[in-house]
């Protein structure tokens, strides 16, 4: 069972092909799957990380950050910046819950929304760049497995404003249980681990945490104010988010120690 919950995970959020599932999902198969939602960032951070050391070897810091980022976007099929495009284009037009939820539904892309991706995407660009190569391979592994893991929380306790019924995906609410925030937890940690080595600071890591956490906070209780609880677009906001705060947090204790 757990291996299909990690399949499912692994399915729901990138374009790995692990074969179609053969049994009909459960209707709380997401809830369940999304203990496996920072092992899943961890491979893409891994891929990412990959990326950035190899094609660092022969061109610059730049093209080296800008070509990590876009292997994480191509293998999450830019899930999460989906979500945080369609996030801010919502939570920016709208004036009630209603419009807010309808501008989110919609496939088209904003003002808002353009402006979020063009300075999410050059935040993570620029931010590698201000860091030793590996060090940023470390950080590109974390931030993956801890800003899915930051999802995790709104995901199994906060209320879901969207309409079920119209979701792409089988979904109903649902807690998570301790064994699945255990998994998750230690996940996040084994992904951090390659970070402290690289650093040999844990204030990078403790700061960098600080960052995402402020920032997934923030846009969580906005969410909860705009529209009263969460959607799966405001889950792929809080992920993006998360990551932008960790290496941000990350590159100034870096920069600092130079």
């Amino acid at each position: 069972m757990s291996l299909n919950r990690f399949r499912d995970a692994v399915r729901f959020l990138t374009i790995i092909p692990v074969g179609d599932s053969k049994d009909a999902p459960d209707s709380d198969w997401l809830v369940r799957s999304s203990q496996f939602f920072p092992l899943v960032g961890a491979i893409v951070g891994l891929a990412s990380a990959a990326t950035l050391l190899l094609t660092s070897l022969v061109l610059g810091p730049v093209i080296a950050a800008l070509m990590a980022v876009m292997a994480s976007v191509l293998l999450t099929c830019g899930l999460h910046e989906d979500g945080l495009a369609d996030t801010a284009d919502g939570f920016g037009g709208g004036w009630t819950v209603e419009q807010r939820l309808t501008i989110m539904k919609d496939s088209r892309i904003g003002t808002y929304g353009t402006l979020a991706l063009i300075f999410a995407i050059a935040l993570r660009v620029a931010v590698l760049t201000e860091m030793p190569a590996w060090i940023g391979a470390a950080a590109l592994i974390a931030s993956g497995a801890a800003g899915r893991a930051a999802a995790l929380p709104v995901l199994g306790w906060m209320k879901y404003a969207g309409t079920t019924s119209s979701m792409k995906v089988t979904y109903v609410p649902s807690p998570l249980r301790a064994a699945e925030i255990g998994f998750g937890t230690i996940v996040v940690l084994l992904a951090l681990t390659p970070l402290a080595v690289a650093t040999h600071a844990p204030s990078a890591l403790l700061v960098g945490t600080a960052c995402g956490i402020t920032l997934s906070v923030a846009v969580t209780l906005w969410s909860r104010r705009l529209i009263g609880g969460y959607t799966g677009d405001v889950l792929g906001a809080i992920e993006q988010v998360f990551e932008i705060g960790f290496l941000l947090g990350v590159a100034a204790v870096i920069r600092s120690a130079i």
